[in-house]
């Protein structure tokens, strides 16, 4: 689940507070009331203050073209690899990682060279997850949605809906045939068949965002919300239930380390902890107000978190502790990837950068 600068079609960096033309969707997410979808009027609430990457990205044209009917695939870039990324996968031998204008690229050396692949669309893709070696999907801006039967070398779209104005912010499947992606807006689209075919389901009766999904076993599943709030389902997505974290800002990424301990991180360098599944909540001093993308468990104890201004947070105890760390040139990191050899992948603005030891 991420966070960098966004670029503008030239592919400078896009200044947070620089006026640029939005769309109706843009509107919305910057605090506007939300605009009425399939008729029924939805009532505005609180929006992050921060404008975070997953929102950035609307601000843009939309490289598809409003409306079309068919996206437009993506074009082979020889510095795509450099470009902004916003998420990864391991899969086996492979690194698969994706980010904006239909980026994905894959690696079978620990990310000492990167192929991109043949993608149907241009949309900017938020996040994947790969089953195995051979079968994973990605997901993104115009409710896009990408699979791929062959290691990510090339993907066919199984799910595009721009009129909807949702973009999709993560995806995770349970095995081979179910799965589920979330998105703005209370998007919740879930599958039984791989991702041929998808459904639109309701976490709650509010629109929150929906930012990423944390699996903690074969039934419990988490996630991580906008406005202060998470949600928990003990019934393999099937129902919801609200958590309160004693925080009212969006969060942006989730780490279960079992079926009970959560971690849950968002704006301005917030970072709790839960023993019971959500129940109770211990706030982590971060030490920073950096807004925190993602989280990556290295191994049984060990923990990297990942934010904005090259922030990364160190956990050799399950995230009770964490030690603060920066990358020289203070971009933004979205995710991180566990390596085969013990390194560490960042993943961001600068697209991947190698993290060779965590301190």
């Amino acid at each position: 689940m991420s966070g960098a600068a966004d670029r503008n079609a030239t592919g400078g960096p896009l200044a947070w507070n620089k006026p640029v033309p939005r769309p109706s969707a843009a509107l919305a997410r910057a605090g506007a009331p939300a605009i009425p979808r399939s008729g029924i009027a939805r009532r505005p609430h609180r929006r992050s203050p921060l404008a975070f990457i997953f929102w950035l990205g609307i601000l843009l044209p939309a490289a598809n073209g409003a409306g079309a009917a068919e996206p437009l695939p993506a074009v082979e870039a020889p510095l795509a690899i450099e470009s902004l990324l916003l998420d990864g996968a391991v899969a086996g031998p492979r690194l698969v990682v994706v980010g904006e204008r239909g980026h994905i690229l894959v690696s079978t050396d620990n990310g000492a060279r990167w192929k991109q692949a043949r993608v149907p669309t241009r949309a900017l893709l938020t996040a994947v997850h790969m089953h195995d070696e051979r079968i994973g999907w990605a997901v993104g801006h115009d409710a896009v949605i990408l699979r791929t039967g062959d290691g990510g070398a090339t993907w066919r779209l199984v799910h595009y809906a721009p009129e909807e104005e949702r973009p999709l912010l993560d995806v995770w499947f349970r095995d081979e045939h179910t799965g589920f992606a979330v998105g703005a807006y209370g998007y919740f689209l879930a599958t039984g068949d791989g991702g041929d075919t998808w459904t639109s389901h309701a976490v709650s009766e509010d629109d929150f965002h929906l930012n990423a999904l944390a699996p903690a076993g074969p039934d419990r599943l988490f996630i991580a919300a906008e406005a202060g709030v998470a949600y928990r389902s003990d019934d393999g997505g099937e129902t919801w239930r609200a958590l309160s974290p004693p925080y009212g800002g969006s969060w942006f990424g989730a780490l279960a380390l079992d079926t009970d301990r959560l971690l849950l991180l968002g704006l301005r360098g917030h970072l709790f902890r839960s023993e019971d599944a959500g129940e109770s909540w211990t706030q982590v001093v971060t030490g920073t107000n950096a807004t925190l993308t993602a989280a990556l468990r290295v191994d049984s104890e060990q923990v990297l978190i990942t934010g904005l201004e090259g922030t990364f947070l160190t956990s050799r105890d399950g995230g009770r502790n964490v030690s603060l760390g920066q990358i020289a040139s203070r971009e933004g990191i979205s995710a991180a990837l566990a390596l085969a050899d013990g390194g560490v992948l960042l993943l961001g603005e600068f697209g991947v950068r190698r993290l060779p030891e965590i301190e």
